[in-house]
C-alpha cells in the first residue's frame, strides 16, 4: 500500500526484454534507498512493482505483458524520469490517500496553464473511470496523490503547487503525454457495496 506522496524521482536505466516481458533496471535517483529488501514493493509512476534485485543505487523489477499493456510503463524509454514511492510502513504519516499501485487506466495531459504560482493541469480520462472522479476527491496520477478541482464528462483538472512540480516527474511531463491513473479505492468499493445491496 502507498500514499501517493512521492519520495524521489528516478529514471529508467535499462529495459531488458525477457520472454515477451520486460525487466526494468531503475536508477533510484533521489529516493531514500536504505534497508531495501528483495521482494518489497516500489511504486514506479504509480505502478506497484516487486524488487527482484538491487544494488546501492538501482533496483530491477519485472513487468508482465498485462502491466505493460494497461499502463504507461510499456511506453517508457531508457532515460525517462519516473516517480518513486516505497510501500508505506505502519508508523508512517498518511499524507496522501490510500493508493494500491494497481493502475485503472491511462489518461493524457490536455492542457497546462498558470494559476497564480500554481499550475492548473487538465487530464483527459476514459469515461469508465471518470464516473469515480469527484470534485475535491482524490485521484492518483503517475503515483502522485492529487485533489480534483473540477471534473466533467471528458476529463478533470488539478492544481499543482511549485513544490509538487519540482519534486516529481511532472517537471518532465508535458501536454500530450500519457499518465497512469488510479481512482480512489473508496469510490470503487462503495459502488461494489451499493450494487451488492441492490441485488440482495
Amino acid at each position: 500500500m502507498f500514499t501517493g506522496i512521492i519520495e524521489g524521482v528516478g529514471s529508467i536505466a535499462r529495459r531488458e526484454a525477457i520472454g515477451g516481458d520486460v525487466r526494468f533496471h531503475i536508477h533510484v535517483g533521489s529516493l531514500p534507498f536504505d534497508a531495501v529488501a528483495l521482494g518489497e514493493s516500489i511504486a514506479v509512476n504509480g505502478v506497484c512493482l516487486t524488487v527482484i534485485a538491487f544494488d546501492s543505487s538501482s533496483f530491477q523489477a519485472d513487468a508482465s505483458t498485462e502491466t505493460l499493456g494497461l499502463t504507461t510503463l510499456g511506453q517508457l524509454a531508457e532515460g525517462a524520469q519516473v516517480n518513486l514511492e516505497r510501500a508505506m510502513r505502519p508508523s508512517d504519516r498518511f499524507g496522501g490517500h490510500i493508493v494500491s499501485g494497481h493502475v485503472d487506466g491511462v489518461g493524457t495531459v490536455e492542457a497546462i496553464s498558470e494559476d497564480a504560482r500554481a499550475l492548473r493541469w487538465r487530464f483527459a480520462a476514459p469515461a469508465a473511470l471518470l464516473r469515480y472522479v469527484a470534485k475535491k476527491g482524490s485521484i492518483c496520477v503517475d503515483g502522485v496523490s492529487l485533489t480534483v478541482n473540477a471534473v466533467d464528462d471528458a476529463g478533470f483538472e488539478v492544481a499543482l503547487i511549485p513544490h509538487t512540480v519540482s519534486h516529481t516527474a511532472f517537471a518532465h511531463t508535458g501536454v500530450g503525454d500519457a499518465v497512469n491513473l488510479e481512482i480512489d479505492v473508496i469510490a470503487r468499493y462503495a459502488e461494489r457495496l451499493m450494487g451488492a445491496g441492490d441485488n440482495a
